[in-house]
């Protein structure tokens, strides 16, 4: 077993039915599993070791009872405008880091702030646009603009983002 500073690595939470439902630190699913409440699925391959004993670092546990969640409806922001989009131009069709966020109804003519009315786009096709409507401007979208629909999946993709997963995670969370 590897020993190391790797010892704080996240932990995948899963329901009791596989589902994912969150990312814990060991201390956590060490917890967990000595409470009886978690089994461990996999292990990170490294060693925690305390005063009196060594313990393999679990990478991946699953609860022994259900947890029933409601789901959440995504938020509004720039940010899953753009994971929305998959950072891609909705009109030109360029994919880049550098992107804004524009109103397929310009805001000044009663456009609303809602998911259906807001895309990617990139710098030059955003200023082409301005504050014309799609024909005006003669621009095209590539593809209708809708909200996400929060699935099993949708909030452990943030949680993802910033944890490293494990190569564990893959067979329990599709992407990872």
């Amino acid at each position: 077993m590897r020993r190391g500073m790797a010892a704080w690595r996240p932990v995948l939470v899963l329901n009791q039915n596989y589902e994912p439902l969150n990312v814990c630190n060991p201390v956590r699913a060490f917890c967990l599993v000595e409470g009886g409440k978690a089994e461990v699925l996999e292990y990170t391959g490294y060693v925690v070791r305390t005063p009196s004993r060594a313990l393999p670092h679990p990478s991946v546990i699953r609860l022994c009872h259900m947890i029933r969640r409601p789901r959440l409806s995504p938020k509004l922001t720039r940010r899953e405008v753009l994971a929305r989009d998959n950072y891609t131009c909705q009109y030109c069709g360029l994919t880049t880091r550098e992107l804004t966020i524009d109103h397929i109804i310009p805001k000044h003519r009663g456009g609303p702030h809602s998911w259906t009315n807001l895309v990617a786009s990139c710098k030059a096709c955003n200023h082409r646009k301005g504050g014309k409507t799609l024909v005006e401007s003669r621009l095209h979208l590539l593809r209708q603009p809708l909200a996400p629909t929060p699935g099993g999946y949708y909030f452990l993709n943030h949680l993802l983002r910033e944890a490293s997963p494990d190569h564990a995670w893959r067979k329990f969370v599709p992407g990872a």
